[in-house]
Parts: structure tokens; sequence; C-alpha cells
């Protein structure tokens, strides 16, 4: 199985250009997205409609969404770093939120970066290739548990 990526996005134009963006740059990893913060940790402990998911297997990086349904993504990020299962994963903010205090929250539970999402789908497509190249091909990453 090759490497995951966890889009965290309840908008599906959002979803829609980021699969463009992906694909547009040739990262050919598997994407599971999850359409609030509920299916999210869900997703990511195993629970709900994952229930029996092999956990070994982790996504590379979290794509996530701030203003989410059922769960926000500011408490997903809080839920992720809380269990040691999935503490170190790497987490990027993508949001279209301007809020100063998104910001810092954000980088307060633990992200591992943060990007506002550029309108122009051309700027998009360019952020997009430098996350996975940073994210998926450079950044090297502790395994869970030591």
């Amino acid at each position: 199985m090759g490497k995951i990526i966890l889009l965290v996005e309840d908008n599906p134009d959002d979803e829609v250009l980021t699969r463009r963006a992906l694909k547009k740059n040739n990262i050919g990893n598997d994407l599971v997205v999850a359409h609030d913060g509920a299916e999210a940790l869900d997703y990511l402990f195993g629970t709900g409609a994952y229930e029996g998911r092999d956990l070994s297997i982790m996504p590379q990086v979290v794509l996530l969404d701030l203003k989410l349904p059922k769960v926000d993504g500011l408490e997903v990020l809080r839920r992720m770093r809380a269990d040691e299962r999935t503490k170190l994963l790497p987490v990027v903010i993508l949001t279209s939120s301007r809020e100063q205090q998104d910001l810092v929250d954000g980088y307060g539970y633990g992200a591992n970066s943060y990007i506002r999402k550029p309108v122009d789908f051309a700027q998009f497509v360019e952020a997009v290739r430098q996350l996975g190249l940073y994210w998926l091909v450079l950044n090297e990453t502790p395994r869970a548990g030591g």
C-alpha cells in the first residue's frame, strides 16, 4: 500500500480542486477523504464506519480544513495530539480562514504547517505541488510508538 493522504474537507468543490491539483502534480498517493471532523476521527482511530481498519497504516500527512461540520478542525487536531497513535502525524491545516486566532490556535494545538487556500487554481496547484514535495518526499517522520 502506498503512502496515504487524509484530506479532511467538507466542501465538495475544494475536494475536487485538491484531487485535480494532486493529479496535475503527479501525486498518486492514496487519498482518503473525510467530509467532517467526526469521520476523520473515526478513520484515524478505527471507530464507526472504520471499525476494524488496520491502524498500523496511518496517513503520511493529514490535510485538515478548520471549518467542519460535527467536529471542527481544531478539535480534530486537539484529539490527534492527545493520542499516542496520532500525536506525531504531520498535520497541515489547509483552510480559507483569514482569522488570526485560527492560525494561533492551529499552531498551539500542534499543527505542523498552516496554509491559506489560494483562490486562484494555478496558485493552489503550486501550493499542492510544494506540499507534496515536502511532506511526501523530503520530510521524515518518526514511527508511532518510538
